[in-house]
């Protein structure tokens, strides 16, 4: 366990990590609802194909991954009185936030060519300003303190506000399909757009207000950014880029996080699938609010359980081994979930006494609440006990949390610490925004070929969006890739972070030698 504490100078007030965190919350809350969007409304409001759906998910990431390197450099070598990250990040969320609310004013009348280009073109507009946005926060996010354990402290806070926006996307499954609360599912796609590009600017300014960096005013060998120095700002940048490629900590995190985040994207709407397609007969009126509360009790136990026991574990056994052990209990709970989706299984379980017991609990604290539900204009969020409750869905949720929760925070928390690698190897000027858009290069890329192999997977197990009853075999092969997929793209990521080298006691002997050379930042 780290016996060296914190210096006062290093802590993050308060404040600053409550305005970082509302940024993760936007950064997290915007792909999510687009990720539903096009994975699942797409297809069954709207009535595109698979695979049309899943190109339009997939292609334009890969020109987002594209600029996310050049945003980087941009944000890098900024010289502005508001410092080098807080102006993109300002105009990026009001940016991104307009465009997000037109992209998705869509004609469920017009045709799937038209419906394709109108959100293709769109969503690359969208993918700019979402990239001003994002880039520049994950660069301040990396050099708002330089002390080992604060960074992942930060890190933790951040992801469990985050995981916020994980506890609210789910209800678009129940909300949206709402006959009492839309006329259609295209009607729900519009308006929900509209209110979540309103949160996201709401949100997303505030790391520009209160958030605050490193002092940049003396950092040494910042290019000029303007159009007469574009050719050599493209040098420079590709120098930059080979030199983060080369450093050789950093590619093992870009690598897990590419393994461990896009195997879990991949099979990202498979789990509401099984719920409505494979348990209730591909009826969402049977299956009910339960696709929701699956996806919100999981963000709910990653954020106030599972993040926190990471932070402790990275403190006293180091981030490294804290991201294996995390990453082995995912890989337990997802097995975990071909038991807990069993049909039979859950109606068994219902029979028994303590089923019966926790069910009529339940079916109680709804009794009570329904009224003052209808009178909010809020009865979707109801549950109906009539049919028994799936609980053994929610088994496999603590263990397999332990996957993203473990994630975002450990690897942002090592990438600031291999960012002082970096400056000790190739002096300045520090690269924070070039680290961060090429891990997020490195993410999104995979989230690209996620998103379009997901469709691809659906197509190849027969799952047919304008059925509602789906073949035994399909559903079965279905729950199979559920498991299989994420499990082990997991293990293949504990291979590659096994021999990863910057522990405490290097990062902290890495700062010495930086405050030495160049005094405090």
């Amino acid at each position: 366990m780290s016996e060296i504490k914190t210096a006062a100078k290093d802590r993050v007030p308060v404040g600053q990590k409550a305005a970082f965190g509302a940024g993760h919350f936007v950064l997290n809350l915007l792909p999510g609802v687009l990720g539903v969007y096009l994975q699942v409304f797409i297809l069954t409001a709207f009535g595109m194909d698979p695979v049309w759906a899943g190109l339009l998910g997939g292609l334009p990431r890969i020109f987002d991954a594209l600029t996310d390197p050049v945003m980087g450099f941009i944000s890098d070598n900024t010289k502005s009185r508001f410092g080098r990250r807080r102006p993109y990040i300002f105009a990026g969320a009001i940016i991104s936030g307009i465009l997000f609310i037109l992209m998705w004013q869509l004609d469920e009348n017009a045709s799937q060519t038209f419906n394709f280009w109108y959100v293709m073109i769109l969503q690359i507009l969208f993918l700019v300003g979402n990239t001003m946005f994002a880039t520049p926060l994950v660069g301040l996010g990396y050099e708002m303190t330089s002390d080992y354990n604060e960074r992942t402290r930060l890190m933790s806070l951040a992801n469990s506000m985050g995981q916020i926006a994980w506890m609210i996307v789910p209800w678009l499954y129940v909300i949206i399909p709402d006959v009492n609360t839309f006329d259609n599912p295209a009607q729900g796609v519009r308006t929900m757009a509209v209110i979540v590009g309103g949160v996201c600017i709401l949100f997303g300014v505030l790391p520009a207000f209160f958030c605050r960096g490193m002092d940049s005013s003396h950092m040494e060998n910042r290019k000029e950014i303007n159009f007469k120095t574009l050719a050599s700002n493209m040098k420079d940048l590709w120098a930059a880029i080979k030199q983060v490629s080369k450093n050789k900590p950093f590619m093992k995190l870009c690598g897990a996080t590419f393994l461990v985040f896009n195997g879990f994207q991949l099979v990202a709407a498979f789990s509401v699938f099984i719920i409505v397609f494979y348990m209730n007969k591909g009826s969402w009126e049977l299956a009910g609010t339960w696709p929701a509360w699956f996806n919100t009790l999981n963000a709910i136990i990653t954020a106030f359980i599972v993040i926190p026991i990471i932070s402790k574990m990275a403190t006293k056994w180091g981030k490294r081994n804290a991201f294996l052990i995390s990453t082995f209990l995912s890989i337990i709970g997802y097995i975990l979930k071909w038991w807990g989706f069993d049909v039979q299984l859950n109606d068994s379980f219902n029979e028994t006494s303590l089923g019966q017991s926790l069910t009529g609990g339940v079916a109680s604290i709804f009794d009570f609440l329904n009224p003052y539900l209808e009178s909010a204009g809020m009865s979707w969020f109801s549950i109906d006990t009539s049919n028994g409750i799936p609980w053994l869905i929610f088994l496999p949720i603590p263990l397999f949390a332990f996957g993203m929760g473990g994630l975002f925070t450990l690897m942002m928390s090592m990438t600031a610490d291999v960012c002082d690698l970096d400056e000790l190897e190739n002096g300045m000027p520090r690269k924070e925004g070039t680290f961060g858009a090429i891990y997020w290069w490195m993410v999104k890329l995979g989230q690209a070929l996620a998103i379009i192999l997901s469709g691809v997977i659906l197509k190849i197990v027969g799952f047919d969006q304008n059925i509602a009853e789906q073949a035994t075999e399909t559903m079965t092969r279905l729950r199979i890739a559920d498991i299989i997929v994420p499990a082990s793209t997991a293990a293949l990521a504990m291979l590659v972070m096994w021999k990863y080298s910057l522990n405490e006691d290097r990062a902290r002997k890495i700062k010495e030698e930086l405050v030495k050379r160049r005094g405090e930042l």
